[in-house]
């Protein structure tokens, strides 16, 4: 990442220097038009989110009888991949859409417009979101979808077990309690699902009053006593009390599989699976804010529409990514199509997400965006997350405790990425 990082930067040199002959392309657009390029990865074709957006950009051009969108959707796997080369190449679309993990890296290598002057009224806008694309004072994108992730819990499977439902007062202690009561019920029955990967590590530490980055950003607090314990207590519910499966309990069978076959009583997943468990459980299930151990923590994810530096119709392109993240024409359209959280306060659109179910504590989801904590971020992303990771494989194998695999973590952490 350090090598992609020095090629970005002399490309952008090049690409910038040659930036001022862009500067009469909003002139030129309001006399005689303009196509702009968007390019994401988050609104599938084959999905209802494909469709959604497609409406989104049909509502934006008929507002905008001048500017026209040519819509280029690439898969996740491939789409960051393309996405450097094409701003190291000098080709980037007008708008084109970030994640939080990748934000910071592109907003600090200048790849990214200032749009601050160019959002007009951001009031709509809910103030995490929109303040998470804020990069050293300057507001380089706007959210265009909000997620967090909650419990999920196999309502039919807790009623066998003559076990009360999830609460906002529940604790790791009550998760332990709950899923060995619904284990009872059969051999093939687990109690509880968490991945131990990079994004539940972050937020199982702060669930146990830790943090990966200390408050300002600027040092690594991997191996602080509170991340040891949260990480041993964690494994601990596959190894140790086993109400979490292994892989090989699942035989192939993924968590959200095993949920909606009806043999799992409870599991730590995102918002976006609203839509798939709707259609695919044959039983009542419903959701709580995530249980915490000395506190509770909730994620952060966002994506964003950015502008690229390169874009020669800056406003233009800002005037898109605002209405297709934040007007209430886009955001009804997000709702209707349960394609993730919109990033905004309207009442009538909160309502009207509200009223779908189910799952029928929807509220939950509004109600976890208070404890939200965000995930360590650097400019070498990838090459941190993927350390964080491997560390964290050390102790789901066995092959180390959480304490000699998490000092062993922050050492290389410290040696190899700059914050």
């Amino acid at each position: 990442m350090k090598t992609t990082k020095k090629v970005l930067s002399l490309a952008l040199v090049l690409v910038l220097a040659i930036f001022p002959i862009f500067a009469a392309g909003t002139q030129e657009a309001a006399k005689t038009g303009v196509t702009l390029k968007l390019e994401q990865f988050s609104g599938s074709d084959a999905t209802l989110s494909g469709k959604a957006l497609k409406g989104m950009i049909a509502e934006f051009e008929k507002q905008n009888p001048t500017i026209k969108v040519e819509l280029q959707t690439i898969g996740y796997d491939d789409y960051f991949t393309q996405l450097q080369s094409k701003v190291v190449g000098g080709n980037a679309a007008d708008v084109f859409e970030l994640n939080y993990e990748n934000f910071v890296a592109y907003a600090s290598e200048g790849a990214l417009s200032d749009i601050t002057s160019l959002l007009g009224d951001t009031s709509g806008f809910n103030k995490t979101a929109f303040n998470a694309f804020n990069y050293q004072g300057v507001q380089y994108g706007v959210p265009n979808s909000f997620s967090n992730v909650v419990l999920f819990y196999n309502k039919a499977l807790f009623d066998k077990a003559g076990i009360a439902y999830p609460t906002d007062s529940w604790t790791w202690k009550n998760i332990e309690v709950a899923s060995k009561k619904i284990m009872k019920l059969g051999d093939n029955i687990w109690g509880f699902y968490r991945p131990f990967s990079f994004h539940e590590f972050y937020k199982g530490a702060a669930q146990n009053g830790g943090s990966l980055m200390s408050s300002d950003r600027k040092a690594f607090t991997v191996n602080k006593a509170e991340n040891i314990e949260a990480a041993s207590h964690m494994i601990g519910w596959q190894n140790d009390s086993k109400i979490m499966p292994t892989d090989a309990d699942m035989a192939g069978m993924g968590n959200w599989d095993l949920f909606k076959s009806g043999r799992l009583g409870m599991v730590v997943t995102g918002i976006w699976a609203f839509a798939d468990f709707t259609a695919n459980c044959p039983f009542e299930w419903d959701i709580a804010i995530e249980p915490g151990n000395v506190q509770k923590a909730t994620h952060f994810f966002s994506n964003s529409y950015v502008v690229s530096a390169t874009s020669k119709y800056p406003a233009e392109s800002a005037k898109l990514a605002v209405f297709l993240a934040g007007s209430k024409e886009a955001t009804k359209l997000r709702v209707e199509a349960s394609w993730e959280l919109p990033p905004v306060t309207y009442p009538e659109i909160i309502e009207s997400y509200l009223s779908i179910t189910p799952p029928q504590n929807r509220k939950a989801v509004f109600a976890s965006l208070d404890y939200l904590v965000t995930p360590p971020v650097s400019i070498q992303q990838a090459e941190m997350t993927a350390i964080i990771q491997s560390h964290l494989e050390m102790i789901l194998s066995g092959k180390q405790s959480a304490k000699v695999a998490l000092d062993a973590c922050q050492k290389e952490l410290e040696a190899k990425i700059s914050l």
